[in-house]
């Protein structure tokens, strides 16, 4: 209670984010009970009956469901490859700026983008590679035919990892530059005095005492591994591109809003939030084995 009162400053910054998980991570999980049942808004949990696994049978048995686990886990893979490294390298990059004002203007640069909403960043990808964009005016300069790259299932998965890189890698960088400034000058002042260059300080000091940050942010990021973000895959689809563009939280979406299927898309959800659970629990684990680092 004491360091309650002396503290209260920090405990009430705190307020809003304890706030946040209560109300939309925890309390919803109670809602995880109508995955067993069939679920009527006119009878509510309490009366609906219950029926055990049938929509989890459902959903395996459903020959719609394996294609869109399989774009999940791939879209999943490009993410965690592709989209998880790119912050770090940033951050290294940044980190290597020497002029100040220089460096806050491409901390500025890459943050802007975080602050647009999916729907805008879908909207300017459409109108970049649209007949009239940017895109094919170069191409027809060059004397080539137009291509509506949006609308062909070859393009849409990389379209999503850059699209990706483009709005989150430099919101990304911030934790990384500020473990990076919290490390001892110290010891980049002893191999400045043994004559180690930049590139070695970078490769032999900064790398290896950023790695437990990104151990931690690599183990959360895989918690996701199967919510790839409702709004960045939804505004990017085309009817051409769902072969290779659905995946669960649009098929959650689709059945749960649109169908009005709440039971089946509950038990859709409730199998995505398990297989992360699962990823999270292994890696934490294999994390423990190769470094001394984990979530717990």
């Amino acid at each position: 209670m004491v360091h309650l009162r002396k503290y209260w400053p920090l405990y009430l910054m705190v307020l809003p984010g304890v706030a946040f998980f209560i109300i939309f991570r925890f309390i919803p999980i109670g809602g995880s009970f109508i995955a067993f049942q069939d679920y009527s808004v006119f009878h509510g949990i309490k009366n609906s009956p219950w029926v055990g696994f049938k929509h989890f049978e459902i959903l395996f048995d459903s020959p719609s469901f394996y294609r869109i686990l399989t774009n999940t886990i791939i879209l999943g893979l490009l993410k965690v490859v592709i989209l998880f490294p790119v912050p770090i390298v940033l951050a290294l990059m940044i980190n290597e700026v020497r002029l100040s004002l220089l460096k806050k203007g491409f901390q500025t640069a890459l943050y802007i983008p975080h602050f647009l909403s999916w729907v805008i960043i879908a909207g300017i990808t459409f109108d970049m590679f649209s007949l009239s964009g940017i895109f094919n005016t170069l191409r027809d300069l060059f004397g080539y035919e137009p291509n509506l790259i949006m609308q062909q299932e070859q393009y849409f998965r990389w379209i999503y990892v850059l699209t990706g890189i483009w709005r989150d890698a430099g919101w990304g960088t911030i934790i990384y530059l500020a473990a990076i400034s919290s490390m001892d000058p110290q010891i980049y002042e002893s191999a400045i005095v043994d004559g180690a260059s930049r590139l070695k300080q970078m490769l032999k000091i900064t790398i290896p005492l950023l790695l437990p940050t990104a151990t931690i942010l690599f183990l959360l990021d895989l918690g996701n591994f199967m919510e790839l973000g409702f709004d960045h895959v939804y505004n990017l689809l085309t009817p051409m591109t769902y072969s290779v563009g659905d995946i669960i939280d649009t098929y959650v979406y689709r059945t749960g809003i649109q169908e009005m299927r709440y039971s089946f898309a509950t038990a859709v959800g409730l199998f995505q939030a398990v297989i992360g659970f699962i990823l999270v629990m292994i890696f934490n684990r294999l994390s423990k084995k190769v470094s001394d680092g984990g979530l717990w």
